[in-house]
């Protein structure tokens, strides 16, 4: 079984090499949906517990403690966007845990207008992504599953349709709290396209991550290694021309990113700090965040965040915050309850 899951996922990592370029089409499909994984830097995989949302992400992690979990999501962005997701996870004994998801993107109200400028009244762009999941316990160590995705945009009176699948494997060894596991998610297609002559990419992707729980500390480290499928994730300005040394006369060629910084570029940091049975405190950092997104004189905390989780004895609560430059973050709340708890 570990040998064919190997051969499938070197296949699927050889099909997305050639789907690295071009425009990239539902970029929704790149948002962390719940605040636990916002807190941790986003796309955290790598935690496999009684937490639907983690089966979500990454369906190699949906597990019979997720049976009539019900998750309640949402995110608060500047100009009066938010996001957000509803979940439910059941579990059968014949084929294994189920999920279904609907996740959304409201932009808030905007105005129409003409090209010459002339008001002519307000619309509210929204995008869908409607999916079930499933996974399936393989052995005591082995799981794998799957996800898929129906996606709707409408922006204005321009509207697009696609399809997406997601396919994960995940080797866990509870007694020493250690876990890997490999995810290809966003393998799909735009059915139809705001515009009829043109079909966009989806941002297809391939992650890695590994977690481990210190045996005697509450410390729970997790590393993330994302966009695998393609090497040079760096941004290359095409504004910036090679210049001419006023001295020597020699050009000086436009300054590119050297072995390690695109190595860097590629992983993710996560820490949960179990403070006890009630109490999570985590923080996560994104180098490739940071170096796109933070201001060039005032980087600040920029590719970090933060966040907390709370849980009571019939629902769950968790926060999270992160911080894309001085001048933009993001909010993030979960609300997860177990629905037999509240049988009488």
């Amino acid at each position: 079984m570990k040998t064919t899951l190997l051969l499938f996922f070197s296949s699927i990592s050889i099909l997305l090499h050639s789907q690295t370029g071009g425009t990239k089409g539902f970029q929704l499909l790149d948002l962390s949906f719940n605040a636990r994984s916002i807190s941790l830097a986003g796309d955290f995989i790598s935690v496999m517990d009684n937490d639907i949302n983690m089966g979500i992400s990454n369906p190699s992690l949906l597990n019979p403690e997720m049976n009539k979990v019900i998750s309640f999501n949402s995110s608060f962005q500047a100009g009066n966007i938010n996001y957000g997701m509803l979940s439910y996870g059941k579990n059968t004994k014949k084929i294994g845990t189920l999920a279904g998801y609907i996740k959304y993107v409201n932009y808030g109200k905007m105005q129409r207008t003409s090209v010459a400028g002339v008001n002519e009244g307000t619309f509210r762009p929204v995008e869908l992504i409607v999916g079930g999941a499933i996974g399936k316990q393989i052995n005591e160590r082995l799981s794998v599953g799957a996800n898929i995705n129906l996606l709707y945009s409408q922006l204005e009176t321009y509207n697009a349709f696609g399809g997406s699948l997601d396919f994960a494997g995940t080797y866990y060894n509870k007694d020493k709290e250690f876990l890997v596991t490999i995810l290809a998610k966003n393998i799909g297609y735009q059915f139809k396209s705001y515009l009829n002559d043109s079909r966009d990419l989806l941002p297809t992707e391939i992650q890695m991550a590994v977690s481990y729980k210190l045996k005697h500390a509450p410390f729970r480290f997790s590393i993330l290694a994302h966009n695998l499928n393609k090497w040079d994730i760096t941004y290359n300005d095409p504004n910036l021309k090679p210049t001419i040394d006023p001295l020597t006369g020699d050009t000086i060629p436009v300054k590119t990113s050297s072995f390690f910084e695109k190595l860097a570029n590629h992983f993710t940091y996560q820490l949960e700090i179990l403070i006890s049975k009630n109490i999570d405190l985590r923080v996560g950092f994104d180098y490739n965040r940071r170096k796109e997104l933070a201001l060039a004189e005032r980087s600040g905390m920029a590719g970090f965040s933060f966040g907390a989780g709370f849980h009571f004895a019939k629902f769950s609560l968790d926060y999270g915050f992160v911080i894309f430059s001085r001048s933009g973050f993001n909010n993030a709340i979960t609300l997860s309850t177990n629905l037999s708890k509240w049988k009488s």
